[in-house]
C-alpha cells in the first residue's frame, strides 16, 4: 500500500471514530485524544426543557476529581457560572447549597437552595445528585455530576444542568444557556483537580531508587 493510501486509510478511521485496530472509539478515548470538552442535552422526565449537560476527561484520580466536586460552598470561587454558593445545612440527607446562576447573559439571576445527596453507586464510577428544596425563584433546578474512573490516574467527569425559570422562556433559549453553564463547570473542575494533583505530585517529588 502506497503512504498516500496509508494516510487516506488512517484519516477515514479517525473520522468514523475507529482505532487501527478496529475497535470502536470510547467517549473517555475521544475526550483524552481531544483534550476538548463536548456539550449535549438530554430529555429530563416530567420537563419540556432539555437539560444542558457537558463531559470531559480530567488528568487525575477519580478520589480527587470527587473531592473538587464536593467542595459544594466553594463552586463560586472556580466555577464561573455559579455566581454564589454558601452551603447553609449539613445532614444524613445530604448537604443544602444556595446556588446562585445568571441567565439571559446576566440580564437575570435564579437562586435555590438545592441539596446534594451523597455519592451513590453508577456502574464502575458514582453519582451525585443536587435536588431544588422548597426555596427558591425557579420553578425548578437540578444537577446531576457522573464521575468515572478510566483508569487509576484519569476520570471521565459529566454534569448534567436543569433550570425551568418561572418567566415564560422558550426551552430554545434555555437549553443551550445550560449546556454552556455544564461546561464551564467540567473545564473549571477538571482544571483544579489537574492542579490539585499536580501540586501532590510535584510535593512528594521523584520516586526514591
Amino acid at each position: 500500500m502506497s503512504r498516500r493510501s496509508l494516510v487516506s486509510v488512517m484519516a477515514m478511521l479517525a473520522f468514523v471514530g475507529v482505532s487501527a485496530a478496529g475497535h470502536a472509539e470510547t467517549e473517555a478515548d475521544r475526550l483524552l485524544r481531544t483534550r476538548k470538552s463536548e456539550r449535549y442535552s438530554v430529555a429530563w422526565s416530567g420537563q419540556s426543557i432539555r437539560a444542558g449537560g457537558a463531559m470531559v476527561a480530567v488528568d487525575a484520580p477519580f478520589a480527587d476529581v470527587r473531592k473538587v466536586i464536593t467542595d459544594f460552598g466553594n463552586y463560586a470561587d472556580f466555577m464561573p457560572r455559579f455566581e454564589r454558593s454558601r452551603v447553609v445545612r449539613k445532614s444524613k440527607e445530604g448537604v443544602d447549597v444556595y446556588l446562585q446562576v445568571p441567565i439571559l447573559r446576566g440580564a437575570a439571576n435564579v437562586w435555590a437552595v438545592t441539596r446534594f445527596e451523597p455519592p451513590i453507586p453508577d456502574g464502575r464510577g458514582q453519582r451525585i445528585e443536587g435536588r431544588m428544596t422548597d426555596q427558591g425563584n425557579v420553578r425548578d433546578l437540578r444537577a446531576i455530576w457522573h464521575l468515572h474512573p478510566i483508569d487509576e490516574n484519569r476520570t471521565l467527569l459529566k454534569l448534567e444542568l436543569l433550570i425551568v425559570p418561572k418567566l415564560p422562556l422558550p426551552a430554545s433559549v434555555i437549553t443551550p444557556e445550560l449546556e454552556f453553564a455544564a461546561e464551564q463547570a467540567v473545564v473549571a473542575s477538571r482544571d483544579r483537580a489537574e492542579a490539585k494533583a499536580k501540586a501532590v505530585a510535584q510535593k512528594s517529588g521523584p520516586p526514591s531508587e
